[in-house]
C-alpha cells in the first residue's frame, strides 16, 4: 500500500501535515458499514461519499473567480452533511452560518467571508429576505424542485479529481463579533484532518462507535468534536435537526449511542428530565465537551454511567487545558507545556494561587493572569481578512487567549473569566456593542451598558446597565413590545436582566467602566428587571424574588 494513500492515513496516527480532512472523507469511499442515520433512513459510508461528491461536483459547475467560499445555512441534516464533506472533497472552504443572527448581522457575516455560494433550505429563507447579500443570485434551496433538478444534471467530482493541499482553508470558524471587522478563525485541511485523528487516538474510537451530533453544525463543536473523529474512525453518525433533552436517552439506546459531544448547557439539559431507575442501561461510552458545570458532569457520569471529558480549548487551535484524574472540583484540569498563566503588564509569570481553610482564594490580584501559550503561535493560522485581531492574539511570539485563569500549587488551573467584553450564551460568543446599539434605539434609554453576569448553571447571562431619559419611567410592557419588533435581534441578545441607574460609571475619558457593574451583576440597591424562561415579560426583581 503507497504511504501516502487513503487508506494509509486511516491506519496511521501520527499527526502529520499532509494528512487532510479530505483525504480521510476519500478513505470512506469503499466503506459498505453504516455511516449516517438521520430519523428512520440510513447511508453507508460508500453512499455518504457519493453524495459529497455529487455536491463537490455541483460547487465546482458554480464556482466563480474569487475566494472559493461556500456558505451553509441548514439545519443538521443530511444535505448539510453532503455538502460540508462535498466541500472538503472539492477544496471549497466552507462558512456555518449562525441562524441566531439576525438583519444587517446576519448579512454582514456572509458578505464579510465571500461567500459566492449559499446553500439554505425553505424553513431559513425568510431570515434572509431583505437582506443586502453579494450572493443574492446564488442561493440553492435543496428541498426546492429546482435543486432537485439542478443535481440530477450534475456530474459528481470524480475520484480521480486531484488531492486537495493541506494548507487549503477548510472553514472559517466565526468565534464572536467585534465593533469592527468579525473574527473568523482559520482552520485548514491539515488541522481539522490532525485533529480528527487526535480525537480518534485520544478517545480510542473505531468503526463500531456511534457519534450522536446534535450540537448545530455551524459550530466548531459539532465539526471537530463529532463529525471529524467519525470520519477518521469509521463509525456512524446520528444526526437530528435540534437538539432535545427528552429525546436524548431514548436516541442513545434506539441508535445504539457511544459518543456524545456538546458544548454549554446540554448537560444540565438532559439531567432535567425525570431520572429512571435504568437510566444508565445504555451504550453511552463517553460525553465530550466544554464549559458544563461541575456538578452536571459528576450527575450526568453517575446517571447514565458513562464517562464526561469537559475540556478548555479555543476554537484558534492553540490553547487546551484537559481534566485528567485527580482533578479538583471546579478545576479546569492541566495544560500542556508551554501554556502559563501571565501578568499582562509585567509579562512575568503569575503566582500560584493561595487558599485559606475554606478555600477562599487569598491572592487573586497577584494569582490571575490571561491564559498564554509560549509556545504554541505556529498552530494558529489566524483570523479571516483581520489582521489586527491575529496581531493581537500573537504578540511577541506568544499566544494570547484573552481569557483570565490561576492555577493552584499543584498546577490545577482555574477559569478566572474574559479579559474581554465578549458574552457567551448557550455556548454562542457575541461581542456587547452590537446589542447596546440595538438596546439604545428603545427610545426611553439615553445610555446603555450591556455585560455578562454569571448564569446559575455555565456561561453567561445577558445584563444591561440603563440610563432612563428625563421624566421617564421603565415600562416593561413597552421594552418588550420593542424587543419583539426588532428583526436584527439575536435569538442569545435577549437581556436576562436590567438595571436602571442614574448614569454609567465613566473613566475621565468616559468610557463606561463595566467592571463594576459585573461584580455587582443584580446585587445593588439600584431598580432590576428580570426576565424569566423564554418570554420577554419582565418584572420588578424584589428581595424576595429569585435571580
Amino acid at each position: 500500500m503507497p504511504e501516502d494513500s487513503p487508506r494509509a492515513l486511516l491506519s496511521d496516527d501520527r499527526p502529520a501535515d499532509r494528512i487532510t480532512f479530505a483525504g480521510l472523507v476519500a478513505a470512506r469511499a469503499d466503506d459498505d458499514r453504516t455511516g449516517l442515520k438521520f430519523e428512520d433512513r440510513c447511508w453507508t459510508w460508500r453512499e455518504i461519499v457519493a453524495e459529497a461528491r455529487l455536491r463537490a461536483g455541483l460547487a465546482r459547475d458554480l464556482r466563480k473567480p474569487g475566494p472559493w467560499h461556500v456558505g451553509l445555512f441548514l439545519e443538521n441534516t443530511p444535505e448539510h452533511l453532503f455538502w460540508l464533506l462535498g466541500a472538503a472533497l472539492a477544496g471549497a472552504t466552507v462558512i456555518g452560518v449562525n441562524p441566531t443572527r439576525r438583519g444587517s448581522e446576519l448579512a454582514g457575516d456572509i458578505n464579510f467571508t465571500d461567500c459566492q455560494l449559499l446553500v439554505t433550505e425553505t424553513g431559513r429563507q425568510d431570515l434572509l429576505d431583505g437582506l443586502a447579500l453579494d450572493c443574492r443570485d446564488r442561493v440553492l434551496v435543496t428541498d426546492s424542485d429546482a435543486y432537485a433538478t439542478t443535481l440530477a444534471e450534475t456530474a459528481p467530482l470524480g475520484s480521480e479529481a486531484g488531492a486537495v493541499p493541506p494548507e487549503t482553508y477548510f472553514s472559517l470558524i466565526f468565534t464572536s463579533g467585534t465593533t469592527s471587522a468579525p473574527k473568523a478563525v482559520i482552520c485548514s485541511q491539515a488541522r481539522l484532518g490532525r485533529i480528527a485523528l487526535q480525537q480518534r487516538q485520544r478517545r480510542d474510537l473505531g468503526p463500531d462507535d456511534v457519534f450522536y451530533v446534535v450540537m448545530p453544525m455551524f459550530h466548531s463543536n459539532a465539526i471537530m468534536a463529532g463529525i471529524a473523529p467519525a470520519v477518521a474512525s469509521g463509525g456512524c453518525v446520528v444526526l437530528r435537526r435540534r437538539f432535545s433533552a427528552s429525546a436524548f436517552l431514548p436516541d442513545v439506546r434506539r441508535h445504539g449511542v457511544t459518543f456524545f459531544n456538546y458544548v454549554g448547557k446540554p448537560l444540565n439539559y438532559i439531567l432535567a428530565v425525570p431520572e429512571r431507575p435504568d437510566d444508565a442501561d445504555n451504550p453511552l461510552r463517553i460525553a465530550f465537551g466544554n464549559e458544563a458545570a461541575e456538578r452536571d458532569i459528576e450527575e450526568f457520569a453517575r446517571r447514565f454511567g458513562c464517562t464526561v471529558i469537559d475540556s478548555y480549548g479555543s476554537s484558534e487551535g492553540e490553547v487546551r487545558l484537559n481534566r485528567v484524574p485527580g482533578t479538583p472540583r471546579g478545576s479546569l484540569g492541566v495544560s500542556e507545556a508551554g501554556t502559563v498563566v501571565v501578568d499582562p503588564e509585567t509579562l512575568e509569570e503569575c503566582p500560584r494561587a493561595e487558599f485559606d481553610e475554606a478555600g477562599a482564594l487569598l491572592n487573586a490580584e497577584q494569582a490571575i493572569g490571561e491564559i498564554v501559550n509560549t509556545v504554541g503561535a505556529a498552530a494558529f493560522e489566524g483570523y479571516y481578512k483581520n489582521p489586527e485581531a491575529t496581531a493581537a492574539r500573537i504578540r511577541g511570539g506568544w499566544v494570547w487567549s484573552g481569557d483570565l485563569a490561576y492555577r493552584d500549587a499543584q498546577g490545577f488551573w482555574y477559569f478566572a473569566g474574559r479579559n474581554s467584553d465578549w458574552l457567551r450564551v448557550d455556548g454562542e460568543n457575541f461581542a456587547a456593542a452590537p446589542v447596546e446599539r440595538l438596546l439604545a434605539r428603545f427610545e426611553a434609554f439615553t445610555d446603555v451598558a450591556v455585560y455578562a453576569v454569571p448564569d446559575a448553571e455555565v456561561g453567561d447571562q445577558v445584563m444591561a446597565a440603563v440610563v432612563l431619559a428625563d421624566g421617564r419611567a421603565f415600562d416593561a410592557e413597552a421594552f418588550a413590545d420593542f424587543l419583539g419588533r426588532q428583526p436584527d435581534l439575536g435569538t442569545k441578545w435577549v437581556p436576562r436582566y436590567v438595571r436602571i441607574m442614574a448614569e454609567l460609571p465613566r473613566t475621565a475619558t468616559s468610557k463606561v467602566v463595566k467592571r463594576p457593574l459585573r461584580d455587582e451583576a443584580w446585587h445593588t440597591p439600584d431598580p432590576v428587571f428580570v426576565r424569566h424562561g423564554a418570554t420577554l415579560a419582565y418584572t420588578a426583581l424584589t428581595p424576595d424574588s429569585t435571580a
